[in-house]
């Protein structure tokens, strides 16, 4: 089996920073979306439904060729099934979080998913033993309460959700689910699955989980107008083929605690593209939660083990 060589440490962050600026635009494209289908009186949780299966069936599709390592690449026993799970648990984060938008503001919905690392540390210590150090610790604490004051903020948003607290519970769920994803993804690439057949695998699963839901709730794939289809399009480029790729990338160089720690600028970034894009002007208690937990992600990195 080919051995690979173990990137520079400034390469992955650089990296990392692609991904997660790449997977901020996702929300952006979301909303783009569902304003395009506004005068249309569409089945919200339908819609978001297709959105969320459109976006993991055209990511599938664009990395087919990826298919072909799997019967040439030697496996530890359980791989494909780690990476089966994960795509379900990224089925579910999808289907939960994208259907958060319809329902809240982007800034709420955004930073509430980005809870995971609180999520990821519980698992990673219950499930690999992992030890964080006391600084670690605290500066999870603080970006959690970073984001915790992002959410309230939104109440003075300009653009509020037309029912906050379902989209701020349904963006919660979406952050268990993506945590799960994370720590499955990792160890499948820990049993031996290269990146590339790892996510093939992980983004196939959730497409096929995905694809009946939105016939199920009453919508289907086709009668939207172009601009609909454009946008999922740019929003499986950018967030899935290239943001979550890199993410998962990293999880296979670095500590999923960091990985996650470093998503929580997603939430900043995308934001302010809310803002650049729908005028979606965040309140002082975001501006504050902002400052808050960027200095909560700082002393992680600082005291990480």
């Amino acid at each position: 089996m080919k051995i690979l060589q173990q990137p520079l440490k400034w390469q992955v962050g650089l990296i990392l920073i692609v991904g997660v600026f790449a997977v901020s635009t996702a929300a952006i494209f979301i909303r783009l979306a569902i304003n395009a289908t506004a005068s249309a009186g569409v089945n919200p949780v339908g819609f978001s439904l297709f959105l969320a299966a459109s976006r993991l069936a055209i990511a599938s599709f664009l990395l087919l060729p990826a298919w072909r390592n799997l019967q040439q690449t030697p496996f530890n026993p359980g791989a494909l099934r780690y990476a089966g799970a994960a795509g379900v648990c990224l089925a579910l984060h999808f289907a939960t979080w994208i259907t958060s938008l319809s329902f809240t503001s982007i800034a709420a919905s955004t930073t509430l998913v980005t809870t995971n690392p609180v999520w990821v540390a519980l698992l990673s210590w219950l499930w690999f033993k992992e030890k964080l150090t006391k600084l670690a610790i605290l500066g999870i604490v603080v970006a959690f309460i970073g984001g915790v004051l992002i959410a309230l903020g939104d109440q003075g948003a300009v653009s509020p959700g037309h029912n906050p607290l379902l989209g701020n519970f349904l963006a919660l769920i979406g952050a268990w689910m993506i945590s799960l994803y994370l720590l499955l993804g990792r160890e499948a690439q820990r049993r031996g699955v290269g990146i590339g057949t790892y996510v093939a695998v992980a983004y196939s699963t959730g497409a096929f989980v995905l694809l009946p839901l939105p016939l199920l709730f009453g919508s289907n794939y086709v009668g939207y107008p172009f601009a609909v289809y454009l946008y999922i399009f740019c929003m499986a480029i950018a967030a899935q083929v290239v943001g979550h790729t890199t993410i998962n990338w990293a999880m296979s160089w670095i500590s999923p605690t960091f990985v996650t720690l470093a998503i929580l600028f997603e939430p900043v970034s995308s934001s302010f593209l809310g803002f650049l894009m729908f005028n979606e002007l965040p309140g002082m208690l975001v501006l504050e939660g902002a400052v808050v937990l960027l200095a909560g992600v700082a002393i992680a990195l600082k005291g990480r083990s």
